[in-house]
């Protein structure tokens, strides 16, 4: 045996080694999704085809021109309108059975000169000059018709006492709301207390004209007209006391000041209208003289005059100014 290099064995031939041989696999299908279907273009009315030509709506209304055209929707229209008509003369007829709709339209007849002026008699009334009110010939040729309250500023109207009635119920509201004491409930009781109070004011008027034997056909719209204009020395009183007062309401020397000018400027106002309400001449007899009514009984009407026209005015003003 032979050795080689340092005496050791000869190296051990190592086996081949072998690699795996690739094997020719076929071609795996590629897989694809179906190709979507052809869209379907469906002939719709409207926007859905812009290109599609459809006929007009018939009628202004489109698709309700035809119920508009339908004989049987006409004739029930027409029996609508027919009912209504009916229906509102039924309402006018009843109305008018208790309240005159022509004479409460006479006291809204007013000009915006007429609104002004009345308001500035009402707060001065020391040197106006006449009283009396203003007559025209009525429609008929009749005598004795008063002249509207745009034409007569002596003429009573409704239009301020209502406009008073409503910014004296919001002004009681804002007073409170400034104070801190405001309550969604005092615009009812502040209504229903000053609607009660001039209800019972009406009530002695009438009883006091019936016991006087006091009769005049536009008596009641009269008295009620003239019953609200308390509501504008009412309303003075409060905001300059606000004002001047430094917000502690009519209280102290300067509240009492204003609240005395304001209610005997709205007794004189009432004491000279009234008049010719409360104290009417009869009708001239047959030689054409006039003749006045006896002497006893003018003498009390004119204490009930002056007695509602301080002593009523003085408790009722009293009562709206404690806000």
């Amino acid at each position: 045996m032979q050795r080689t290099g340092y005496g050791n064995p000869p190296p051990a031939t190592s086996p081949p080694l072998h690699h795996p041989v690739p094997q020719h696999i076929s071609a795996v299908p590629q897989l694809r999704s179906p190709p979507p279907p052809a869209p379907q273009i469906q002939h719709q009315a409207g926007y859905g085809n812009p290109y599609q030509s459809h006929p007009p709506p018939q009628g202004s209304f489109g698709a309700y021109g035809n119920f508009m055209s339908d004989p049987t929707a006409q004739m029930g229209f027409q029996v609508g309108q027919t009912a209504l008509k009916h229906g509102t003369e039924y309402l006018e007829q009843n109305v008018n059975r208790y309240v005159n709709i022509s004479a409460i339209k006479h006291y809204f007849n007013v000009s915006n000169s007429y609104v002004v002026n009345k308001l500035f008699l009402v707060l001065f009334p020391w040197r106006h000059k006449p009283w009396s009110r203003k007559q025209s010939t009525g429609p008929n040729g009749q005598e004795g018709w008063y002249l509207p309250p745009r034409d007569d500023l002596n003429s009573p109207d409704m239009y301020i006492p209502l406009m008073g009635f409503v910014t004296y119920i919001l002004l009681s509201a804002m007073v409170a709301g400034l104070r801190g004491e405001f309550q969604p409930e005092i615009f009812g009781w502040t209504a229903s207390a000053a609607f009660v109070m001039v209800a019972v004011e009406l009530l002695l008027l009438k009883l006091g004209c019936y016991l006087l034997s006091i009769s005049n056909d536009s008596q009641l719209l009269d008295l009620i007209a003239y019953s609200g204009y308390k509501f504008v020395g009412a309303i003075v009183t409060i905001v300059l006391s606000e004002i001047l007062n430094g917000g502690k309401g009519t209280g102290g020397w300067i509240g009492w000041t204003i609240f005395t000018y304001t209610f005997m400027a709205n007794a004189l106002f009432l004491l000279r209208s009234l008049k010719y309400v409360l104290l009417p001449e009869n009708p001239s007899d047959e030689r054409g003289t006039m003749q006045t009514v006896a002497r006893s009984q003018k003498m009390q009407r004119t204490y009930f005059l002056a007695g509602y026209s301080y002593v009523v005015q003085l408790v009722l003003m009293w009562y709206l100014t404690r806000v």
